[in-house]
C-alpha cells in the first residue's frame, strides 16, 4: 500500500469523500492534504503519528560473537543427573525443568556449548555439560579441535570453567552486566542445538529472578529458541555483551517450548577467580533450613504479611545456632537488605564473604529482634540425609477432619526412625484426597508441634485438636528424615 503524507491512500480517499459528502452540494470545495491531516488530528486527539520501530538487526551481532562460541563434547561415564531437586522440598517442576542434556543415555557423548572469555583460552560452560567427563573436546567455529582441561566447576550454579592450550589469539566474548537487563529486552542465543553448530536464535527477556528449587540462581527467563546442545552457550544483548549462560528449559518433550533459563552472567563472573584458583566455589553459609512463608503460615503465626523466610530447622554447630536463631523464627532482613521471598536469602548468604559479621532481623512471637551473625564457609557437602525408614507402622487413630492417622511415638518406633526421644506422634497413614494428603504429609512423618506448642504424646495431640478453632488453619511442625518443616493444614469442611 502506498503512503501519502503519512496516511494510506485508501484512508485519504475515504476522508476526502466524507468531507465532500457533508459539504453543501451547491458549493463543492476542494479538500487538501492539510485538511485531511487536521481532521485526522481531531479524530485521534493527537497531532503526531507513532513511528513504527523495525526489528533489530542481528546480522552484525552474530558475525561478531559466533567466533567466540565453541562446541563442547565430552564422553560421560554415567547418566547425566536429572536436574537438582532441592533438599527437603517438593519440586513441582522436577519433571519439566531440566538441563538440556538430561535425556542422554549412559556412556553418552554429551554435546553442549561454551564461549571464550579471554585470549588465554578460558571457556565458560555448564557444569552438567562436563559432568563426569573422561575427555573434553572443544571445537571452534573454524573447525579446529582441542583437548580441554577442566579447571573448576560448581554444581550449585551449574557453572564450569575449562581451558584449551595452543589455540592462538582466540576471539573473546565481552561479559556484560546482567543486573541491567530489562524484561522485554531483545536477546540472542548462539549454540549447538542437536549438534547443529553455531545456530543463532533470538527472542526477548521474558522474566528475571526466576527460581528453580535446588539451584543457587535467580535465572533469566527467555523465549529465544534453545534446545539440547545449547547448554553453556551465551545469551547476548543488543550491545554484543554476554548477559547469561544458557542452562535449562521448561519442557514436556525434551525440546524447546518457548521457556528457557539462563544463569545471570554477574553470578558467573563472581565465581571465575575461585574456579581458577581452587577449582571450586566456597560460599557463605548460615546453617538453617528455610521454607516459604505462605499466606496460611502467616495467618497461623499471626504475622502482618507473608514476607521473609521461615526457619524450619537450625543446624547444629552453624552460625545461626551460635547467634541464637531458633526454629520458627521468620528472617525478614539480612545484612540490612529486606527478604521479600524466601529464595532470596540463600542467594544473599552465599554471596556474603566468609568471616563477615552481618545483622539478621527476625520475627519471633510477633516481635522483631536483630541478631549479629558471623558467616562461615558452607558445609553443605558434609550434611548427609539419613535414609528413609521403611518399617511398617500400625495404622493408629484417625483425625477425621484432617485425614491423618496418628499414634504414639513409642521408644521402638523412635529408634527405628533414628530419633533421640519419643516426644511427638507419628503419622501411620494419610487418607488419599484429604487435607493432609494435599498438604504433602506422609506416612512416617513425626508431628512435633501443633500451633507452636510441643506435642508430647497422642493425648496432648488430641487435646490440641479439640482446642483449635473450628475451620481454623493449623500449623504443624513435622520431622521428616533429618529435617523439620512447618506445614499449614486447613481442616476439611
Amino acid at each position: 500500500m502506498k503512503i501519502l503524507f503519512g496516511f494510506p491512500v485508501g484512508l485519504a480517499a475515504c476522508l476526502a469523500l466524507l468531507l465532500l459528502t457533508i459539504a453543501p452540494i451547491a458549493a463543492p470545495t476542494a479538500v487538501s492534504a492539510a485538511d485531511i491531516g487536521r481532521l485526522w488530528s481531531e479524530l485521534t486527539g493527537s497531532g503526531q503519528i507513532q513511528k513504527v520501530q523495525s526489528l533489530p538487526d542481528f546480522v552484525d551481532l552474530a558475525a561478531k560473537l559466533s567466533p567466540a562460541v565453541v562446541n563442547i563434547s565430552s564422553e560421560q561415564a554415567q547418566e547425566t543427573k536429572p536436574g537438582h531437586p532441592s533438599e527437603g522440598e517438593a519440586d513441582p517442576f522436577h519433571d519439566f525443568i531440566q538441563p538440556f542434556e538430561r535425556f542422554a543415555p549412559k556412556h553418552a557423548k554429551s554435546l553442549g556449548s561454551g564461549f571464550v572469555i579471554n585470549k588465554s583460552g578460558y571457556i565458560l560452560t555448564n557444569e552438567h555439560v562436563v559432568e563426569n567427563a573422561k575427555e573434553i573436546i572443544v571445537t571452534t567455529q573454524s573447525g579446529h579441535e582441542y583437548k580441554a582441561k577442566l579447571i573448576g566447576k560448581d554444581p550449585k550454579t551449574d557453572v564450569a570453567l575449562v581451558k584449551i592450550e595452543g589455540a592462538g589469539d582466540l576471539p573473546a566474548a565481552p561479559l556484560g552486566n546482567s543486573d541491567d537487563l530489562r524484561v522485554g529486552e531483545w536477546v540472542m542465543a548462539i549454540g549447538n542445538p542437536f549438534g547443529f553448530d553455531h545456530s543463532v536464535t533470538a527472542g526477548i527477556v521474558s522474566a528475571k529472578g526466576r527460581f528453580i528449587p535446588g539451584n543457587f540462581d535467580d535465572f533469566i527467563q527467555t523465549d529465544a529458541s534453545i534446545n539440547p546442545g545449547n547448554s553453556g552457550g551465551p545469551l547476548i544483548n543488543l550491545r554484543g555483551e554476554v548477559v547469561g549462560v544458557n542452562s535449562a528449559i521448561y519442557t514436556r518433550t525434551g525440546s524447546n517450548m518457548g521457556i528457557g533459563f539462563a544463569i545471570p552472567v554477574n553470578l558467573a563472573k563472581e565465581e571465575i577467580e575461585q574456579l581458577k584458583s581452587t577449582g571450586k566455589v566456597v560460599r557463605g553459609w548460615l546453617g538453617v533450613l528455610i521454607q516459604k512463608v505462605t499466606p496460611e503460615i502467616s495467618e497461623s503465626m499471626g504475622l502482618q504479611d507473608d514476607h521473609g523466610a521461615l526457619v524450619a530447622d537450625v543446624l547444629k554447630d552453624g552460625p545461626a545456632k551460635t547467634a541464637g536463631i531458633q526454629r520458627g523464627d521468620v528472617i525478614v532482613s539480612f545484612d540490612n537488605k529486606p527478604i521479600l521471598a524466601s529464595q532470596e536469602l540463600p542467594l544473599m548468604v552465599g554471596r556474603t564473604p566468609v568471616g563477615k559479621s552481618v545483622k539478621v532481623k527476625i520475627i519471633r512471637n510477633k516481635a522483631a529482634k536483630e541478631l549479629p551473625v558471623t558467616i562461615t564457609a558452607s558445609r553443605e557437602e558434609e550434611i548427609q540425609k539419613a535414609s528413609a525408614v521403611q518399617e511398617k507402622i500400625p495404622q493408629g487413630k484417625e483425625t477425621t477432619e484432617l485425614g491423618l492417622y496418628v499414634q504414639d511415638l513409642t521408644p521402638q518406633i523412635a529408634q527405628e526412625l533414628g530419633l533421640k526421644d519419643n516426644n511427638g506422634v507419628v503419622i501411620s497413614a494419610v487418607r488419599p484426597g484429604s487435607s493432609a494428603d494435599e498438604a504433602g504429609l506422609k506416612k512416617r512423618d513425626v508431628i512435633l508441634e501443633v500451633n507452636r506448642q510441643a506435642v508430647k504424646d497422642l493425648g496432648a495431640y488430641e487435646r490440641m485438636m479439640k482446642t483449635n478453632g473450628k475451620g481454623k488453619t493449623l500449623l504443624l511442625l513435622v520431622k521428616r528424615d533429618e529435617s523439620t518443616i512447618f506445614v499449614p493444614l486447613k481442616p476439611e469442611s
